[in-house]
Parts: structure tokens; sequence; C-alpha cells
């Protein structure tokens, strides 16, 4: 889960559905929604307009801390239990998965 930081946007929260590593970019599902106009096809006999979501950057993005619920900070520490690094939320200090 992500929230929105910036943009028209903000404040919203949803679920990352894919990571475009080359273009640093994400989309988060209910997020900047587009609508596309389509021709008939094969797939889509019907054509007409379709809503999907479209990518924004991942820096216009920040990870929801479980505990809080509200976006958070990331920092990186060794897990004191199997002694690997993990990820943690800066504001709860409660470690993300």
């Amino acid at each position: 889960m992500v929230e929105v930081i910036t943009g028209d946007y903000k404040g919203q929260q949803g679920k990352v559905l894919e990571i475009i590593v080359k273009k640093d970019q994400t989309i988060v599902e209910g997020v900047n929604i587009i609508s596309k106009h389509t021709k008939p096809n094969q797939k889509n006999q019907q054509g007409g307009i379709l809503k999907k979501e479209s990518p924004i950057h991942i820096s216009n993005v920040l990870p929801v801390d479980p505990k809080t619920g509200k976006a958070s900070r990331i920092g990186r520490r060794i897990s004191e239990k199997n002694n690997k690094l993990v990820r943690y939320a800066k504001n709860s200090g409660e470690e993300l998965k």
C-alpha cells in the first residue's frame, strides 16, 4: 500500500499494481485514471471509452505505515531476529513487508 503525496490525487491510498523500473514510475490502483478511446477490434467488439490507471512518478508516493495507516518515510536496519537487512517505517518503527 502506498499514499500519493503530491499532485491531483494527493492523499489517496492504493495498492501498487506495477512498477516500471526504466522510467521510475508506478501504477497505483484507483489513482491517475485516464479515459482511453478504442476502436472495435477482435478483443473488444464494442469499442468505446475504457477507464484505466496511468503511471505516476515513484517519487510522488510513500509507503503506508502498517501501524498508523498514514504515509511514512522508510529506513533500513539489521533485524534482531535473523540479522538481515529489513525496511521499517520511521514514524512508528514497525517493520515493512
